[in-house]
C-alpha cells in the first residue's frame, strides 16, 4: 500500500523529538500526561468495536485500551516513523498501525475502513499545529453513535503562578503548545453537526478531557 504524502518539515521534527525519547518516553510521561487512563475507562467500548487513536505514539495508550476492552479492533496512526517502530514492537500485533499525517489522512487508504466507532487523541493536539484540522478528520472518520474522546492539557489556572509558568516553559521546550481554545472549539464543531459535546476539567485544570458523540443517523 503507498503512503500518502507528509508534511516533512513536522515529520522530521517529530521523528527528531523522538529519536532518542522514545525509549525512555512512557517511564518519564506518567509523571505528567494525567487523565490517560480516565480517557480509557470511559470509552465505553462494545464487543467488536472498531477504536483509532490519532498521534498513537509508542502505542502506550493501545496497549492499555486492549487490556481493558479485549473485544476492540485496534488502529493506529502516527506521523513518526520512529514512534510507530517502537509502537508496533511494543503492541506485537494487538493494533494495525500506519504511517500519516492526523490532519490529512485516508483511513480508509490506511485502514481498510473509512469509519470508526472510537476515536482517541491523547496529548497530540498540542503538537500538532493545525489541531482544529485534526478534530474536524476525525469527526469526519466517526461511524454514526460512534465518539471522539480528547485529552489534553488545559490552562492549569488552578495551579499555583509560579508551577503554571515552570510548565509552560518546559513544555514548549519539547514543542508542545497547550490549545487553550479546545473546549470552544470542539463545542463549535459539535454544534455545527448538531451532536454532543462534553468538556470535563482535571484537577486545576491541569488536563482537559473532550468527548463528542456523533448521532444515530
Amino acid at each position: 500500500m503507498n503512503q500518502p504524502a507528509l508534511p516533512r518539515d513536522h515529520a522530521a521534527l517529530m521523528d527528531s523529538v523522538y529519536s532518542w525519547q522514545h525509549h525512555i518516553y512512557d517511564a518519564t510521561r506518567k509523571y505528567f500526561l494525567f487523565g490517560r487512563d480516565r480517557l480509557i475507562a470511559g470509552l465505553d467500548c462494545p464487543a467488536g468495536a472498531s477504536l483509532l487513536e490519532l498521534g498513537c505514539g509508542t502505542g502506550r495508550n493501545l496497549g492499555a485500551i486492549a487490556a481493558k476492552w479485549p473485544e476492540c479492533s485496534l488502529h493506529g496512526l502516527d506521523i513518526s516513523r520512529t514512534m510507530l517502530d517502537h509502537a508496533g514492537a511494543q503492541l506485537g500485533g494487538k493494533a494495525a498501525l500506519a504511517l500519516g499525517d492526523a490532519s490529512a489522512f485516508d483511513a480508509a487508504q490506511l485502514f481498510g475502513r473509512a469509519k470508526f466507532d472510537r476515536i482517541v487523541l491523547s496529548y497530540a493536539l498540542s503538537m500538532i499545529p493545525d489541531w482544529r484540522r485534526v478534530i474536524v478528520q476525525a469527526l469526519d472518520a466517526l461511524a454514526p453513535g460512534g465518539s471522539l474522546h480528547i485529552v489534553d492539557f488545559g490552562d492549569s489556572h488552578g495551579l499555583p503562578w509560579p508551577l503554571r509558568q515552570g510548565l509552560t516553559a518546559w513544555l514548549h521546550h519539547f514543542h508542545v503548545s497547550p490549545r487553550l481554545e479546545l473546549g470552544v472549539e470542539a463545542r463549535r464543531l459539535a454544534a455545527k453537526r448538531r451532536w454532543k459535546c462534553r468538556v470535563t476539567n482535571g484537577p486545576g485544570c491541569y488536563y482537559r478531557l473532550v468527548q463528542i458523540t456523533a448521532a444515530l443517523d
